[in-house]
């Protein structure tokens, strides 16, 4: 049995629990037996706090939260339980107190924004002949493809829901920046990492998609994280 905390993965905008399935299998093969991840609603910052709080509170035992892109919004928001341990970020936004992702982005617009495409239902999808490009660049053709097809839009509202206390500000952090992000400018993931105080910050040349090209690099942050935590 390990005495290790339950990780509970968290996804961001485009995708879904299954973006983990790489760090799963690199998490379980350091011997984590405590893994979860969630599947959130997208349709507002209170919906996917509310989301990860109950399954945090369910599983009862230490937890260590870890969010990939809008994830690490969500993290922050719903983190400061008394059984989570710690924040691990995969180019992620880190917003402060009254920051949103979407005033974050501003600051630093990133390659991709012109590929992103509202519809009438109020939904923000990537333009799936755009997806590979934009977001997992260093994935595969094919990898890319059937992540274009199945991503999950978020409301476009929820890009401005801002945060009211940051979990970071009480939780220890860690971070992972993507060099070569086109979804959040990794001039923006430096910053976000600089001010949170992080354990430990690592930077990778790879895509937005961080989770899915660089597995055994962001397991190894995590696994680092649930020692420490």
């Amino acid at each position: 049995m390990s005495n290790k905390p339950t990780v509970v993965l968290v996804h961001g905008f485009w995708g879904g629990a299954a973006h983990w399935a790489k760090v799963i299998v690199e998490l379980s093969r350091k011997g984590h037996t405590g893994i979860r991840a969630v599947e959130m609603p997208l349709t507002s910052l209170a919906d996917d706090a509310e989301r990860l709080r109950k399954m945090v509170v369910q599983v009862g035992g230490p937890v260590l939260l870890v969010g990939h892109s809008y994830g690490g919004a969500v993290i922050t928001q719903a983190g400061d339980l008394p059984n989570v341990t710690g924040l691990v970020y995969i180019a992620a936004f880190a917003p402060d107190a009254g920051e949103s992702p979407g005033g974050i982005t501003q600051e630093h617009p990133p390659v991709a924004v012109p590929n992103l495409a509202p519809d009438s239902d109020g939904y923000l999808w990537v333009k799936p002949e755009k997806f590979h490009e934009s977001f997992c660049q260093d994935l595969t053709p094919e990898e890319g493809l059937v992540m274009g097809v199945t991503q999950k839009a978020p409301v476009a509202s929820t890009f401005g829901d801002t945060i009211t206390a940051p979990a970071w500000k009480k939780k220890p952090s860690w971070y992972q920046i993507s060099s070569d992000d086109r979804m959040i400018a990794p001039a923006n993931q430096e910053r976000m990492s600089a001010r949170l105080g992080a354990k430990k910050v690592i930077t990778l040349a790879a895509s937005h998609a961080s989770l899915a090209s660089k597995p055994v690099e962001v397991a190894a942050l995590i696994d680092e994280a649930a020692s420490a935590a």
